[in-house]
């Protein structure tokens, strides 16, 4: 018999550029057909799921900005694009047989839902998949702080990051073959480390609000619901 998940509730980052697959550009639905596939096995294992998706693969505030836009309006087109890819994620959680939600947290009421948090946890009661688009809503936060934030909101029992890599090293591994990887490290290490799992925001939102951070690799199928049962490969950040 399978392993019962540890969370009941959890929110899932995955960053926009994960959705791009082997391109440089845009949406590849091969991946999005598979990170679906992985939340139905987590989301039929018992664990509601809520989600939060970048949009780095379409735009990127900061570059937009460091190109001459004007900041505040770089990353409101990095929400939209965030918009985008939640409607792609949606798309392909439907075509796996899964009902899903995507709220905004900028109205766009014919396309999806606002956010509205006690609608939100009542979706996920009902057993559907939320995702949160357009980050927080305000321009010099980034969709990781959105993401600490939900959260919060919706009282999940952790956040799990999705990257390219199964866990948090000392430097990028891809780049410096002998970094260090960490099976566990505390908030305070992380933010003292400099370690660029997540930004200070959410680092610090997730430490005053007592929720573990699990990093783990999206690019091993069913990964998902091996780190919720306690079993996959993953750098848990907590307080010590």
């Amino acid at each position: 018999m399978p392993t019962a998940p540890k969370y009941r509730r959890v929110l899932l980052k995955v960053s926009g550029e994960a959705l791009m697959g082997a391109g440089s550009f845009g949406i590849d639905i091969d991946v999005v057909d598979r990170i679906a596939q992985d939340v139905k096995e987590a989301h039929f294992a018992g664990t509601q799921i809520c989600m939060v998706v970048g949009g780095g693969n379409i735009f990127r505030g900061l570059a937009g900005s460091a190109k001459g836009i004007d900041r505040s309006t770089a990353d409101y087109m990095g929400m939209l694009a965030t918009v985008m890819n939640a409607l792609a994620l949606q798309a392909g959680l439907e075509r796996v047989g899964l009902a899903c939600r995507v709220q905004s947290a900028i109205a766009m009421n014919n396309v999806c839902e606002p956010y509205i948090r006690r609608r939100a946890a009542r979706h996920m009661e009902k057993g559907r998949v939320v995702i949160f688009g357009a980050g927080t809503g305000n321009p010099f936060f980034t969709t990781d702080t959105a993401a600490a934030l939900r959260a919060a909101e919706m009282s999940c029992d952790a956040l799990l990051k999705a990257t390219q890599v199964d866990g948090v090293y000392s430097a990028d591994p891809k780049k410096v073959p002998d970094a260090i990887r960490y099976d566990s490290l505390s908030y305070h290490e992380v933010l003292a480390k400099n370690l660029q799992v997540m930004d200070a925001a959410a680092i610090s939102l997730s430490r005053e609000n007592r929720i573990p951070i699990l990093v783990f690799s999206l690019g091993e199928p069913g990964g998902l619901a091996q780190v919720l049962r306690g079993e996959g490969r993953a750098t848990i950040i907590e307080e010590k």
